[in-house]
């Protein structure tokens, strides 16, 4: 579950490029992605944490049910953790998360709105 970051540390949030998560750096170093991380693996690498996420996004959204909720649904987040989920998100993922998602038959939607269903 993600934590709401405190007033100060807006400007540093991060948001997930596959699953659009929001969280400070530190705890996608501590802990990775929560919904993504067998895919992504940011746990520790700060390399890692820098092509995964990005710093522009747009909006935010706080996902208390998301099995429930509307907005989860229409975000395609319903299936991933309670937390904190930018409305649109910035960048592409790495290409070998794109090669590894193909590879499971999953298809890649970039986060930032361009390929609406």
């Amino acid at each position: 579950m993600a934590s709401i970051p405190s007033q100060g540390k807006y400007k540093h949030l991060r948001a997930c490029l596959l699953c659009s998560i929001v969280q400070q750096p530190t705890d996608f170093k501590k802990n990775g992605c929560p919904n993504c991380e067998e895919i992504m693996q940011m746990k520790g690498s700060t390399d890692r944490i820098s092509v995964c996420t990005t710093t522009y996004f747009d909006g935010i959204i706080a996902v208390i049910d998301p099995e429930s909720s509307w907005v989860a649904r229409w975000q395609r987040t319903s299936k991933y953790v309670r937390g904190m989920y930018a409305v649109r998100v910035k960048g592409r993922v790495p290409e070998d998360v794109e090669v590894e998602l193909e590879n499971r038959g999953i298809k890649y939607r970039p986060r930032d709105q361009t390929d609406q269903d």
